[in-house]
């Protein structure tokens, strides 16, 4: 599921925008009707295109965000993991829950509506903005620049 909809990417996502695995179009469409037969995305006509749709999490998706990062963590632990991918999970490693919440209400806001936000926005850059400045970072460091 992580691969079909990323949530650190954190906007919504027609086919085109989902990332960059190489997966066929049909298997791609089958895998996000299930994530909406099971209510983790809802599924919206795109006002700009007849022929696009948009994704978006549901409320129940974006609270699986613990266990993705909790995943991610695992993984960074356990497995060989490129340094631009690790740089953006300890950007919310590193905030502890604090950073998890925010990321979680940036997450509502983008899908759901500036009303679903638990908290006001805080000052500063997003955790998401923090997590792309940290993979670009980490890209940059990777290419010696």
């Amino acid at each position: 599921m992580a691969h079909v909809v990323d949530p650190e990417r954190a906007g919504r996502a027609g086919f085109v925008g989902i990332g960059p695995e190489r997966i066929s179009s049909n298997i791609l469409a089958d895998r996000l009707a299930v994530l909406v037969e099971h209510g983790l995305l809802t599924k919206a006509e795109d006002p700009s295109h007849k022929q696009k749709v948009i994704y978006s999490l549901t409320e129940p998706a974006i609270q699986l965000v613990p266990v993705f990062a909790q995943l991610g963590a695992w993984g960074t632990r356990h497995l060989p993991v490129a340094e631009e991918y690790a740089a953006r999970g300890e950007v919310i490693a590193g905030g502890g829950p604090p950073a998890l919440a925010a990321f979680m209400d940036e997450l509502r806001e983008i899908h759901l509506g500036p009303e679903a936000r638990r908290q006001p926005a805080p000052g500063g850059p997003t955790i998401a903005a923090q997590m792309d400045a940290a993979y670009a970072a980490a890209l940059d460091h990777a290419a010696g620049t």
